[in-house]
Protein backbone atom coordinates (compact mmCIF):
# COMPACT_ATOMS: atom_id res chain seq x y z
CA UNK A 1 0.00 0.00 0.00
CA UNK A 2 2.92 2.54 0.99
CA UNK A 3 3.48 2.82 -2.86
CA UNK A 4 0.37 3.58 -4.03
CA UNK A 5 -1.22 7.13 -4.29
CA UNK A 6 -4.13 7.96 -2.23
CA UNK A 7 -6.75 8.09 -5.35
CA UNK A 8 -4.89 4.25 -6.18
CA UNK A 9 -5.04 3.45 -2.32
CA UNK A 10 -9.35 4.24 -2.40
CA UNK A 11 -9.64 2.11 -5.64
CA UNK A 12 -7.63 -0.87 -4.26
CA UNK A 13 -9.78 -0.71 -0.86
CA UNK A 14 -13.10 -0.08 -2.14
CA UNK A 15 -14.08 -3.89 -2.88
CA UNK A 16 -17.73 -3.54 -2.19
CA UNK A 17 -20.39 -2.41 -4.95
CA UNK A 18 -20.07 -0.95 -8.54
CA UNK A 19 -16.50 0.55 -8.70
CA UNK A 20 -16.07 3.07 -11.62
CA UNK A 21 -11.89 3.91 -11.54
CA UNK A 22 -10.96 6.50 -14.32
CA UNK A 23 -7.63 5.85 -15.44
CA UNK A 24 -5.75 8.72 -16.71
CA UNK A 25 -3.20 7.64 -19.44
CA UNK A 26 0.22 6.54 -17.99
CA UNK A 27 -1.53 6.84 -13.70
CA UNK A 28 -1.09 2.98 -13.29
CA UNK A 29 -3.94 1.60 -14.09
CA UNK A 30 -3.18 -2.09 -14.18
CA UNK A 31 -1.07 -1.77 -10.51
CA UNK A 32 -4.13 -0.94 -8.84
CA UNK A 33 -6.03 -4.08 -10.73
CA UNK A 34 -3.35 -6.44 -8.90
CA UNK A 35 -3.34 -4.34 -5.96
CA UNK A 36 -6.90 -4.23 -5.58
CA UNK A 37 -7.03 -8.36 -6.03
CA UNK A 38 -4.14 -8.74 -3.45
CA UNK A 39 -6.69 -7.08 -1.34
CA UNK A 40 -9.24 -8.90 -1.53
CA UNK A 41 -7.13 -11.95 -1.18
CA UNK A 42 -6.09 -10.12 2.41
CA UNK A 43 -9.66 -10.35 3.45
CA UNK A 44 -10.06 -13.82 2.89
CA UNK A 45 -11.48 -13.85 -0.57
CA UNK A 46 -11.45 -17.26 -2.35
CA UNK A 47 -9.34 -16.22 -5.35
CA UNK A 48 -11.79 -19.03 -7.58
CA UNK A 49 -14.45 -16.26 -6.68
CA UNK A 50 -12.08 -13.59 -8.66
CA UNK A 51 -12.92 -12.90 -12.20
CA UNK A 52 -10.99 -10.10 -13.89
CA UNK A 53 -11.33 -9.64 -18.14
CA UNK A 54 -9.82 -7.56 -20.45
CA UNK A 55 -9.17 -7.95 -24.24
CA UNK A 56 -5.86 -9.18 -25.25
CA UNK A 57 -4.19 -12.03 -24.03
CA UNK A 58 -1.11 -10.44 -23.78
CA UNK A 59 -2.61 -7.74 -20.90
CA UNK A 60 -4.19 -11.26 -19.43
CA UNK A 61 -0.92 -12.96 -19.25
CA UNK A 62 1.36 -9.99 -17.89
CA UNK A 63 -1.41 -9.33 -14.84
CA UNK A 64 -1.13 -13.32 -14.19
CA UNK A 65 2.45 -13.15 -14.18
CA UNK A 66 2.39 -9.80 -12.21
CA UNK A 67 -0.25 -11.34 -9.52
CA UNK A 68 1.66 -14.53 -9.49
CA UNK A 69 5.53 -12.40 -8.36
CA UNK A 70 3.14 -11.11 -5.44
CA UNK A 71 0.80 -14.64 -4.37
CA UNK A 72 3.36 -17.55 -5.58
CA UNK A 73 2.00 -19.45 -9.22
CA UNK A 74 -0.46 -21.77 -7.11
CA UNK A 75 -2.85 -18.88 -5.82
CA UNK A 76 -2.25 -16.96 -8.89
CA UNK A 77 -3.31 -19.43 -11.21
CA UNK A 78 -6.77 -19.93 -9.18
CA UNK A 79 -7.89 -16.07 -9.85
CA UNK A 80 -9.43 -16.08 -13.58
CA UNK A 81 -7.46 -13.82 -15.68
CA UNK A 82 -9.03 -13.69 -19.21
CA UNK A 83 -10.24 -12.09 -22.04
CA UNK A 84 -13.91 -11.67 -23.06
CA UNK A 85 -14.01 -14.37 -25.39
CA UNK A 86 -11.39 -16.75 -23.84
CA UNK A 87 -13.99 -16.74 -21.29
CA UNK A 88 -16.72 -17.32 -23.08
CA UNK A 89 -14.95 -20.18 -24.77
CA UNK A 90 -14.56 -22.01 -21.53
CA UNK A 91 -18.60 -21.35 -20.88
CA UNK A 92 -19.82 -22.36 -23.93
CA UNK A 93 -17.71 -25.51 -23.92
CA UNK A 94 -19.74 -26.97 -21.16
CA UNK A 95 -22.91 -25.52 -21.88
CA UNK A 96 -23.73 -24.72 -25.55
CA UNK A 97 -26.14 -28.03 -25.86
CA UNK A 98 -28.47 -26.29 -24.53
CA UNK A 99 -28.80 -24.08 -27.17
CA UNK A 100 -28.57 -27.33 -29.77
CA UNK A 101 -24.91 -27.09 -30.46
CA UNK A 102 -22.43 -29.65 -29.18
CA UNK A 103 -19.91 -29.00 -27.38
CA UNK A 104 -17.24 -30.12 -29.77
CA UNK A 105 -18.56 -26.66 -32.16
CA UNK A 106 -15.60 -25.17 -34.53
CA UNK A 107 -14.74 -21.52 -34.00
CA UNK A 108 -14.99 -19.68 -37.78
CA UNK A 109 -12.64 -16.72 -38.47
CA UNK A 110 -14.02 -13.90 -40.37
CA UNK A 111 -13.25 -15.45 -44.04
CA UNK A 112 -15.31 -18.74 -43.33
CA UNK A 113 -18.43 -16.04 -41.85
CA UNK A 114 -18.28 -14.33 -44.80
CA UNK A 115 -18.09 -17.36 -47.43
CA UNK A 116 -21.19 -18.89 -45.91
CA UNK A 117 -22.75 -15.52 -45.84
CA UNK A 118 -22.18 -15.19 -48.99
CA UNK A 119 -24.20 -18.49 -49.67
CA UNK A 120 -27.09 -17.80 -47.86
CA UNK A 121 -26.92 -14.36 -49.55
CA UNK A 122 -26.31 -12.35 -46.20
CA UNK A 123 -30.01 -13.61 -44.90
CA UNK A 124 -29.49 -13.43 -40.90
CA UNK A 125 -32.01 -16.37 -40.05
CA UNK A 126 -30.46 -18.18 -42.24
CA UNK A 127 -27.32 -17.52 -41.68
CA UNK A 128 -27.67 -18.23 -37.92
CA UNK A 129 -29.25 -22.01 -39.43
CA UNK A 130 -26.42 -22.61 -41.38
CA UNK A 131 -24.20 -22.02 -38.23
CA UNK A 132 -26.13 -24.31 -35.94
CA UNK A 133 -26.25 -26.60 -38.76
CA UNK A 134 -22.37 -26.91 -39.61
CA UNK A 135 -22.08 -26.42 -35.23
CA UNK A 136 -19.76 -23.38 -36.17
CA UNK A 137 -19.65 -20.55 -33.82
CA UNK A 138 -17.91 -16.74 -34.98
CA UNK A 139 -15.55 -15.38 -32.98
CA UNK A 140 -18.20 -12.15 -31.59
CA UNK A 141 -20.73 -15.53 -31.31
CA UNK A 142 -18.74 -16.47 -28.46
CA UNK A 143 -20.24 -13.63 -26.44
CA UNK A 144 -23.72 -13.32 -27.80
CA UNK A 145 -24.26 -17.22 -27.38
CA UNK A 146 -22.91 -16.49 -24.20
CA UNK A 147 -25.37 -13.70 -23.19
CA UNK A 148 -28.33 -15.98 -24.93
CA UNK A 149 -27.93 -19.06 -22.49
CA UNK A 150 -27.60 -16.88 -19.40
CA UNK A 151 -31.32 -15.41 -20.26
CA UNK A 152 -32.51 -18.35 -21.33
CA UNK A 153 -30.99 -20.80 -19.06
CA UNK A 154 -31.03 -18.60 -15.58
CA UNK A 155 -29.72 -21.86 -13.62
CA UNK A 156 -27.03 -21.72 -15.35
CA UNK A 157 -26.11 -17.84 -15.15
CA UNK A 158 -26.51 -18.37 -11.34
CA UNK A 159 -24.13 -20.81 -10.85
CA UNK A 160 -21.20 -18.66 -12.65
CA UNK A 161 -22.22 -15.63 -10.60
CA UNK A 162 -21.79 -17.50 -7.60
CA UNK A 163 -18.41 -18.55 -8.93
CA UNK A 164 -17.68 -15.45 -9.57
CA UNK A 165 -18.94 -12.71 -6.99
CA UNK A 166 -16.24 -10.36 -7.73
CA UNK A 167 -15.59 -8.84 -11.34
CA UNK A 168 -13.06 -6.71 -12.95
CA UNK A 169 -12.73 -5.42 -16.66
CA UNK A 170 -10.07 -3.30 -17.92
CA UNK A 171 -9.74 -0.81 -20.45
CA UNK A 172 -13.53 -0.89 -19.86
CA UNK A 173 -13.88 2.27 -22.43
CA UNK A 174 -13.29 0.02 -25.34
CA UNK A 175 -16.31 -2.37 -24.57
CA UNK A 176 -18.84 -2.96 -27.36
CA UNK A 177 -22.85 -3.42 -26.39
CA UNK A 178 -22.59 -7.63 -26.13
CA UNK A 179 -19.26 -6.70 -23.59
CA UNK A 180 -21.32 -4.38 -21.40
CA UNK A 181 -24.66 -6.94 -21.63
CA UNK A 182 -22.13 -9.71 -20.52
CA UNK A 183 -20.88 -7.18 -17.67
CA UNK A 184 -24.33 -6.85 -16.52
CA UNK A 185 -25.64 -9.95 -16.54
CA UNK A 186 -22.27 -11.40 -14.24
CA UNK A 187 -22.64 -8.79 -11.90
CA UNK A 188 -26.34 -8.28 -11.06
CA UNK A 189 -26.93 -10.88 -8.42
CA UNK A 190 -24.05 -9.78 -6.39
CA UNK A 191 -23.44 -6.50 -7.75
CA UNK A 192 -19.29 -6.15 -6.74
CA UNK A 193 -18.20 -4.89 -10.53
CA UNK A 194 -15.22 -2.25 -10.60
CA UNK A 195 -14.49 -1.14 -13.95
CA UNK A 196 -11.17 0.54 -15.04
CA UNK A 197 -11.06 2.49 -18.18
CA UNK A 198 -10.50 5.66 -19.38
CA UNK A 199 -13.44 7.51 -21.56
CA UNK A 200 -10.43 9.97 -23.18
CA UNK A 201 -8.94 6.97 -24.85
CA UNK A 202 -11.55 5.34 -26.14
CA UNK A 203 -10.42 4.82 -29.64
CA UNK A 204 -12.21 1.61 -31.09
CA UNK A 205 -15.52 3.10 -32.17
CA UNK A 206 -15.10 2.22 -35.88
CA UNK A 207 -15.14 -1.43 -34.25
CA UNK A 208 -17.92 -1.32 -32.41
CA UNK A 209 -16.70 -0.20 -28.68
CA UNK A 210 -19.21 2.19 -26.51
CA UNK A 211 -18.05 5.13 -25.28
CA UNK A 212 -21.21 5.49 -23.70
CA UNK A 213 -20.46 2.53 -21.60
CA UNK A 214 -17.94 4.24 -19.28
CA UNK A 215 -19.70 7.88 -19.64
CA UNK A 216 -23.04 6.37 -18.41
CA UNK A 217 -22.14 3.37 -15.77
CA UNK A 218 -24.04 3.53 -12.87
CA UNK A 219 -21.75 3.70 -10.36
CA UNK A 220 -21.63 3.76 -6.58
CA UNK A 221 -18.38 5.02 -6.23
CA UNK A 222 -16.22 6.90 -8.81
CA UNK A 223 -12.43 7.81 -8.18
CA UNK A 224 -10.17 8.97 -10.48
CA UNK A 225 -6.24 8.44 -10.87
CA UNK A 226 -4.80 11.61 -12.34
CA UNK A 227 -1.59 11.44 -11.49
CA UNK A 228 0.56 10.35 -14.65
CA UNK A 229 4.05 8.57 -14.24
CA UNK A 230 5.08 8.44 -18.05
CA UNK A 231 5.23 11.86 -19.31
CA UNK A 232 6.96 15.51 -18.39
CA UNK A 233 3.95 18.30 -17.33
CA UNK A 234 4.35 19.97 -20.76
CA UNK A 235 3.64 17.33 -22.25
CA UNK A 236 0.58 16.35 -20.20
CA UNK A 237 -0.77 20.47 -20.45
CA UNK A 238 -1.02 20.48 -24.40
CA UNK A 239 -2.70 17.19 -23.45
CA UNK A 240 -5.19 18.18 -21.44
CA UNK A 241 -5.71 21.19 -23.49
CA UNK A 242 -6.55 19.59 -26.11
CA UNK A 243 -9.02 16.55 -24.90
CA UNK A 244 -10.85 19.10 -22.85
CA UNK A 245 -12.37 20.17 -26.28
CA UNK A 246 -14.25 17.09 -25.88
CA UNK A 247 -17.77 17.45 -24.69
CA UNK A 248 -18.60 14.19 -24.17
CA UNK A 249 -16.30 13.54 -21.23
CA UNK A 250 -15.69 12.96 -17.31
CA UNK A 251 -13.59 15.95 -16.62
CA UNK A 252 -9.91 15.07 -15.10
CA UNK A 253 -6.44 16.81 -15.00
CA UNK A 254 -3.85 14.59 -15.51
CA UNK A 255 -1.01 15.82 -13.30
CA UNK A 256 3.03 15.46 -13.14
CA UNK A 257 5.24 15.42 -10.77
CA UNK A 258 8.60 14.66 -13.30
CA UNK A 259 9.53 18.25 -13.88
CA UNK A 260 8.32 20.66 -16.38
CA UNK A 261 10.58 19.29 -19.10
CA UNK A 262 11.07 20.23 -23.35
CA UNK A 263 8.83 22.18 -24.99
CA UNK A 264 6.92 20.58 -27.56
CA UNK A 265 8.84 20.75 -30.91
CA UNK A 266 6.99 21.71 -34.12
CA UNK A 267 7.88 21.86 -37.70
CA UNK A 268 6.08 22.37 -41.50
CA UNK A 269 8.06 20.27 -44.24
CA UNK A 270 7.81 21.67 -47.89
CA UNK A 271 6.43 18.19 -48.78
CA UNK A 272 6.33 14.43 -47.61
CA UNK A 273 9.62 13.40 -48.53
CA UNK A 274 11.05 16.36 -47.36
CA UNK A 275 9.26 15.57 -43.66
CA UNK A 276 10.64 12.41 -43.73
CA UNK A 277 14.09 13.73 -44.17
CA UNK A 278 14.03 15.86 -41.49
CA UNK A 279 12.41 13.30 -39.22
CA UNK A 280 15.27 11.24 -39.81
CA UNK A 281 17.73 13.72 -39.12
CA UNK A 282 16.45 13.94 -35.90
CA UNK A 283 16.06 10.59 -34.70
CA UNK A 284 19.80 10.38 -35.92
CA UNK A 285 20.74 13.02 -33.03
CA UNK A 286 18.37 11.28 -30.39
CA UNK A 287 19.88 7.74 -31.57
CA UNK A 288 23.55 9.06 -29.85
CA UNK A 289 21.76 9.80 -26.75
CA UNK A 290 19.34 6.84 -26.24
CA UNK A 291 18.97 3.63 -27.80
CA UNK A 292 16.64 2.97 -31.04
CA UNK A 293 13.56 1.33 -29.15
CA UNK A 294 12.90 4.24 -26.98
CA UNK A 295 12.19 6.57 -30.30
CA UNK A 296 8.96 6.47 -31.86
CA UNK A 297 7.33 7.52 -35.30
CA UNK A 298 3.70 7.38 -34.94
CA UNK A 299 0.95 7.78 -37.84
CA UNK A 300 -2.48 7.84 -38.43
CA UNK A 301 -2.44 6.20 -41.77
CA UNK A 302 -0.43 3.28 -42.23
CA UNK A 303 0.53 4.65 -45.57
CA UNK A 304 2.51 7.33 -44.32
CA UNK A 305 5.19 4.47 -43.13
CA UNK A 306 6.76 4.64 -47.14
CA UNK A 307 8.59 7.66 -47.32
CA UNK A 308 9.80 7.62 -43.75
CA UNK A 309 11.44 3.65 -44.49
CA UNK A 310 12.69 4.57 -47.71
CA UNK A 311 14.45 7.20 -46.10
CA UNK A 312 15.41 5.03 -43.07
CA UNK A 313 16.91 2.97 -45.39
CA UNK A 314 18.95 5.35 -47.05
CA UNK A 315 20.38 6.58 -43.53
CA UNK A 316 23.63 6.75 -42.82
CA UNK A 317 24.88 6.48 -39.30
CA UNK A 318 27.50 5.36 -36.56
CA UNK A 319 27.44 2.06 -34.69
CA UNK A 320 30.35 0.02 -33.23
CA UNK A 321 32.98 2.26 -34.50
CA UNK A 322 32.37 2.58 -38.13
CA UNK A 323 29.43 3.72 -40.59
CA UNK A 324 26.60 2.03 -41.57
CA UNK A 325 24.00 2.40 -44.08
CA UNK A 326 20.14 1.22 -43.43
CA UNK A 327 19.04 2.38 -40.08
CA UNK A 328 17.02 -0.79 -38.35
CA UNK A 329 13.26 0.22 -38.01
CA UNK A 330 10.12 -2.59 -37.10
CA UNK A 331 6.86 -1.78 -38.03
CA UNK A 332 4.83 -2.36 -34.97
CA UNK A 333 1.84 -4.73 -35.17
CA UNK A 334 2.45 -4.81 -39.07
CA UNK A 335 4.00 -5.09 -42.56
CA UNK A 336 6.60 -2.89 -44.15
CA UNK A 337 4.59 -1.11 -46.97
CA UNK A 338 6.62 -2.95 -49.49
CA UNK A 339 5.49 -6.23 -48.06
CA UNK A 340 1.37 -5.78 -47.54
CA UNK A 341 0.06 -7.67 -50.22
CA UNK A 342 -1.63 -4.72 -52.01
CA UNK A 343 1.39 -3.56 -52.75
CA UNK A 344 3.07 -7.27 -53.81
CA UNK A 345 -0.08 -7.07 -56.01
CA UNK A 346 0.67 -4.02 -58.14
CA UNK A 347 4.37 -4.14 -57.45
CA UNK A 348 4.20 -7.86 -59.57
CA UNK A 349 1.85 -6.01 -62.22
CA UNK A 350 4.15 -3.70 -62.91
CA UNK A 351 6.99 -6.18 -63.02
CA UNK A 352 5.48 -8.14 -65.87
CA UNK A 353 4.65 -5.44 -67.90
CA UNK A 354 7.72 -4.59 -68.24
CA UNK A 355 9.49 -7.88 -68.56
CA UNK A 356 6.70 -10.56 -69.40
CA UNK A 357 9.34 -13.42 -68.99
CA UNK A 358 8.89 -12.44 -65.04
CA UNK A 359 7.58 -15.70 -63.87
CA UNK A 360 7.07 -15.39 -60.51
CA UNK A 361 5.26 -12.06 -60.96
CA UNK A 362 3.33 -13.85 -63.63
CA UNK A 363 2.19 -16.52 -61.28
CA UNK A 364 1.38 -14.41 -58.00
CA UNK A 365 -1.00 -11.99 -60.53
CA UNK A 366 -2.43 -14.39 -63.42
CA UNK A 367 -5.46 -14.81 -60.82
CA UNK A 368 -6.13 -11.47 -58.93
CA UNK A 369 -8.60 -10.56 -59.18
CA UNK A 370 -10.07 -13.80 -59.54
CA UNK A 371 -10.80 -14.22 -63.55
CA UNK A 372 -11.52 -18.46 -63.64
CA UNK A 373 -7.55 -19.59 -64.12
CA UNK A 374 -7.74 -22.27 -61.33
CA UNK A 375 -4.99 -23.81 -59.60
CA UNK A 376 -5.55 -27.21 -61.73
CA UNK A 377 -5.04 -25.10 -64.67
CA UNK A 378 -2.05 -23.63 -63.54
CA UNK A 379 -0.90 -26.64 -62.98
CA UNK A 380 -1.42 -28.29 -66.24
CA UNK A 381 -0.10 -25.04 -67.56
CA UNK A 382 2.99 -24.57 -65.70
CA UNK A 383 3.61 -28.56 -66.06
CA UNK A 384 3.68 -28.20 -69.48
CA UNK A 385 6.07 -25.52 -69.33
CA UNK A 386 8.94 -27.44 -67.64
CA UNK A 387 8.54 -30.82 -70.35
CA UNK A 388 8.95 -27.66 -73.34
CA UNK A 389 11.10 -25.65 -71.25
CA UNK A 390 9.76 -22.38 -72.54
CA UNK A 391 9.11 -19.48 -70.68
CA UNK A 392 5.67 -19.17 -69.21
CA UNK A 393 4.27 -16.11 -71.10
CA UNK A 394 5.16 -17.44 -74.25
CA UNK A 395 3.50 -20.53 -73.97
CA UNK A 396 0.30 -18.25 -72.55
CA UNK A 397 0.82 -16.01 -75.31
CA UNK A 398 0.25 -19.38 -77.91
CA UNK A 399 -1.69 -21.58 -75.76
CA UNK A 400 -0.84 -25.23 -76.85
CA UNK A 401 -2.18 -27.41 -73.31
CA UNK A 402 -5.45 -28.41 -73.50
CA UNK A 403 -7.50 -26.75 -70.65
CA UNK A 404 -11.23 -25.74 -70.40
CA UNK A 405 -12.97 -23.38 -72.27
CA UNK A 406 -13.34 -21.21 -69.86
CA UNK A 407 -9.78 -21.19 -68.51
CA UNK A 408 -8.59 -20.85 -72.61
CA UNK A 409 -10.75 -17.98 -72.63
CA UNK A 410 -9.77 -16.22 -69.37
CA UNK A 411 -5.74 -16.82 -70.53
CA UNK A 412 -7.03 -14.85 -73.54
CA UNK A 413 -8.32 -11.93 -72.16
CA UNK A 414 -5.19 -11.75 -69.27
CA UNK A 415 -2.89 -12.18 -72.05
CA UNK A 416 -4.48 -9.38 -74.08
CA UNK A 417 -4.88 -7.23 -70.85
CA UNK A 418 -0.85 -7.43 -70.15
CA UNK A 419 -0.21 -6.03 -74.25
CA UNK A 420 -3.04 -2.94 -73.46
CA UNK A 421 -1.34 -2.07 -70.39
CA UNK A 422 2.20 -2.16 -72.36
CA UNK A 423 0.64 0.39 -74.75
CA UNK A 424 -0.78 2.61 -71.59
CA UNK A 425 2.64 2.72 -69.90
CA UNK A 426 4.61 3.39 -72.80
CA UNK A 427 2.34 6.28 -74.46
CA UNK A 428 1.07 8.10 -71.03
CA UNK A 429 2.78 9.13 -67.35
CA UNK A 430 3.75 5.89 -65.56
CA UNK A 431 1.24 6.85 -62.50
CA UNK A 432 -1.75 7.62 -64.62
CA UNK A 433 -1.42 4.54 -66.50
CA UNK A 434 -1.16 2.66 -62.85
CA UNK A 435 -4.40 4.50 -61.73
CA UNK A 436 -5.96 3.32 -65.21
CA UNK A 437 -4.54 -0.63 -64.59
CA UNK A 438 -6.01 -0.45 -61.21
CA UNK A 439 -9.49 0.25 -62.42
CA UNK A 440 -9.30 -1.95 -65.36
CA UNK A 441 -8.50 -4.74 -63.41
CA UNK A 442 -11.31 -3.84 -60.89
CA UNK A 443 -8.84 -4.32 -57.80
CA UNK A 444 -11.37 -3.49 -55.88
CA UNK A 445 -12.53 -6.86 -55.18
CA UNK A 446 -9.07 -7.94 -54.20
CA UNK A 447 -9.49 -5.41 -51.39
CA UNK A 448 -12.89 -6.58 -50.61
CA UNK A 449 -12.18 -10.48 -49.91
CA UNK A 450 -9.15 -9.78 -48.11
CA UNK A 451 -10.16 -6.90 -45.72
CA UNK A 452 -13.34 -8.31 -44.18
CA UNK A 453 -13.69 -4.63 -42.69
CA UNK A 454 -14.49 -1.02 -43.41
CA UNK A 455 -11.01 0.06 -41.86
CA UNK A 456 -9.17 -2.63 -43.46
CA UNK A 457 -10.46 -1.74 -46.72
CA UNK A 458 -9.63 1.93 -45.74
CA UNK A 459 -6.03 0.83 -44.86
CA UNK A 460 -5.57 -0.83 -48.03
CA UNK A 461 -7.26 2.11 -50.40
CA UNK A 462 -4.89 4.55 -48.53
CA UNK A 463 -2.11 2.41 -49.19
CA UNK A 464 -2.95 1.84 -52.47
CA UNK A 465 -3.26 5.94 -53.04
CA UNK A 466 0.40 5.80 -51.71
CA UNK A 467 1.87 3.28 -54.27
CA UNK A 468 0.45 5.77 -57.11
CA UNK A 469 1.93 8.67 -55.03
CA UNK A 470 5.13 6.69 -54.64
CA UNK A 471 5.56 6.37 -58.43
CA UNK A 472 4.55 10.04 -59.73
CA UNK A 473 7.44 10.69 -57.37
CA UNK A 474 9.67 8.35 -58.97
CA UNK A 475 8.82 10.10 -62.04
CA UNK A 476 9.53 13.37 -60.91
CA UNK A 477 12.57 13.10 -59.86
CA UNK A 478 14.14 10.23 -62.57
CA UNK A 479 16.39 11.33 -65.50
CA UNK A 480 14.55 8.32 -67.42
CA UNK A 481 12.20 6.98 -65.83
CA UNK A 482 11.42 3.23 -66.49
CA UNK A 483 9.05 0.27 -64.86
CA UNK A 484 11.73 -1.73 -64.05
CA UNK A 485 13.54 0.81 -62.52
CA UNK A 486 10.96 1.69 -60.19
CA UNK A 487 9.65 -1.96 -59.47
CA UNK A 488 13.75 -2.75 -58.66
CA UNK A 489 13.87 -0.30 -56.20
CA UNK A 490 10.62 -1.41 -54.30
CA UNK A 491 12.11 -5.13 -54.17
CA UNK A 492 15.40 -3.91 -53.00
CA UNK A 493 13.60 -1.77 -50.03
CA UNK A 494 11.91 -4.81 -49.27
CA UNK A 495 15.00 -7.14 -49.09
CA UNK A 496 16.81 -4.49 -46.78
CA UNK A 497 14.23 -4.46 -44.42
CA UNK A 498 13.77 -7.97 -44.32
CA UNK A 499 17.94 -8.01 -43.75
CA UNK A 500 17.33 -5.32 -41.23
CA UNK A 501 15.87 -8.12 -38.66
CA UNK A 502 18.29 -9.55 -37.36
CA UNK A 503 19.20 -6.03 -34.68
CA UNK A 504 16.63 -5.92 -31.51
CA UNK A 505 17.40 -2.13 -30.74
CA UNK A 506 15.48 -0.91 -34.21
CA UNK A 507 13.46 2.40 -34.05
CA UNK A 508 9.90 1.90 -34.13
CA UNK A 509 7.09 3.07 -36.17
CA UNK A 510 3.25 2.42 -36.18
CA UNK A 511 -0.35 3.93 -36.58
CA UNK A 512 -1.45 6.47 -33.33
CA UNK A 513 -3.93 2.69 -33.16
CA UNK A 514 -1.09 0.39 -32.40
CA UNK A 515 0.78 2.76 -29.91
CA UNK A 516 -1.69 2.55 -27.51
CA UNK A 517 -0.85 0.97 -24.16
CA UNK A 518 2.79 1.73 -24.94
CA UNK A 519 5.76 4.53 -23.91
CA UNK A 520 8.44 5.96 -25.42
CA UNK A 521 11.13 8.69 -24.71
CA UNK A 522 10.95 10.12 -27.97
CA UNK A 523 7.96 10.57 -29.99
CA UNK A 524 7.65 11.90 -33.55
CA UNK A 525 3.60 12.57 -34.52
CA UNK A 526 3.77 13.18 -38.42
CA UNK A 527 1.17 13.72 -41.50
CA UNK A 528 -0.37 16.32 -38.80
CA UNK A 529 -2.76 17.72 -41.32
CA UNK A 530 -6.41 17.78 -41.84
CA UNK A 531 -7.71 15.03 -43.71
CA UNK A 532 -5.32 13.03 -42.18
CA UNK A 533 -5.39 14.05 -38.50
CA UNK A 534 -8.77 14.35 -38.22
CA UNK A 535 -8.88 11.34 -40.81
CA UNK A 536 -11.45 12.58 -43.41
CA UNK A 537 -13.25 9.19 -43.36
CA UNK A 538 -12.21 8.35 -40.02
CA UNK A 539 -14.46 11.77 -39.22
CA UNK A 540 -17.83 10.29 -41.27
CA UNK A 541 -17.45 6.73 -39.45
CA UNK A 542 -17.34 7.98 -35.79
CA UNK A 543 -16.87 12.04 -34.96
CA UNK A 544 -14.72 14.10 -34.40
CA UNK A 545 -14.50 14.18 -30.94
CA UNK A 546 -12.87 9.97 -31.52
CA UNK A 547 -10.56 11.50 -33.71
CA UNK A 548 -9.17 13.72 -31.00
CA UNK A 549 -8.64 11.09 -28.56
CA UNK A 550 -7.06 9.27 -30.93
CA UNK A 551 -4.67 12.17 -31.26
CA UNK A 552 -4.25 12.79 -27.80
CA UNK A 553 -3.74 9.16 -26.81
CA UNK A 554 -0.57 9.22 -29.45
CA UNK A 555 0.66 12.40 -28.04
CA UNK A 556 0.28 10.95 -23.83
CA UNK A 557 3.07 8.02 -25.58
CA UNK A 558 5.76 10.21 -25.34
CA UNK A 559 7.80 10.31 -21.79
CA UNK A 560 10.39 13.53 -22.15
CA UNK A 561 10.26 14.68 -26.03
CA UNK A 562 7.24 15.59 -28.37
CA UNK A 563 7.98 16.48 -32.34
CA UNK A 564 5.34 17.43 -34.37
CA UNK A 565 4.94 17.45 -38.04
CA UNK A 566 3.70 18.03 -41.25
CA UNK A 567 3.69 19.23 -44.78
CA UNK A 568 2.63 21.97 -46.78
CA UNK A 569 1.83 19.94 -49.55
CA UNK A 570 1.50 15.91 -50.09
CA UNK A 571 0.47 14.14 -53.71
CA UNK A 572 -3.07 12.56 -53.81
CA UNK A 573 -3.66 9.77 -56.12
CA UNK A 574 -0.20 11.06 -58.20
CA UNK A 575 -1.22 14.88 -57.70
CA UNK A 576 0.28 17.49 -55.77
CA UNK A 577 -2.22 19.00 -53.39
CA UNK A 578 -2.20 21.33 -50.26
CA UNK A 579 -2.26 20.92 -47.05
CA UNK A 580 -3.88 22.75 -44.23
CA UNK A 581 -2.51 22.40 -40.48
CA UNK A 582 -4.58 19.94 -38.18
CA UNK A 583 -7.23 21.65 -36.43
CA UNK A 584 -5.89 20.09 -33.43
CA UNK A 585 -2.98 21.92 -33.28
CA UNK A 586 -4.58 25.31 -32.82
CA UNK A 587 -5.70 23.74 -29.66
CA UNK A 588 -2.46 23.43 -28.15
CA UNK A 589 -1.38 26.67 -26.34
CA UNK A 590 1.09 28.19 -28.47
CA UNK A 591 3.35 28.79 -24.89
CA UNK A 592 3.96 25.00 -25.00
CA UNK A 593 5.21 25.14 -28.52
CA UNK A 594 8.88 25.83 -30.26
CA UNK A 595 9.47 25.95 -33.66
Amino acid sequence: MEKLNSSQEEAVTKSEGRILVLAGAGSGKTRVIIHRILHLLSKGTDPKQILGLTFTNKAAEEMRMRLQSKVGKEVATEVTLSTFHSFCMKILRKEIHHLGYTNEFSLYDDRDEKRLAEEVEFDEVRLKACMRAHNAVTFDGLIQLTIQLFQEFPGILEKVQDRFRYLMIDEYQDTNHSQFLLAELLSSKYNNICVVGDDDQSIYGWRGAEVKNILHFRADHTIKLQENYRSTSTILQAANCLIKKNKNRHPKTLISYLGEGERIEIFHAANEIEEATAIVTKVLEYAEKMPLNEIAILYRSNALSRNLESALLQATYRKDGSWKRGLPYEIYGGLAFAERSEIKDLSAYLRLIANPLDQQALLRIINVPARGISEKTLDTVTAYNRQKNLPLWNLLENLEVTVTDRAKAAIGNFVQLIHRAKRRFASQKLYEALQWLIQEIDYEKVIQNEATTDKGQLFKRDNIQEFISNLAQYEEGAQNPSLQDFTSGYLLESTKAKKGGQDKNKLQLMTFHSAKGLEFTVCFLIGLEDGIVPHEKGMQETSLEEERRLFYVAMTRAKRKLILSMARQRKKWGKDAPCTPSRFLLEIPKNLLIS
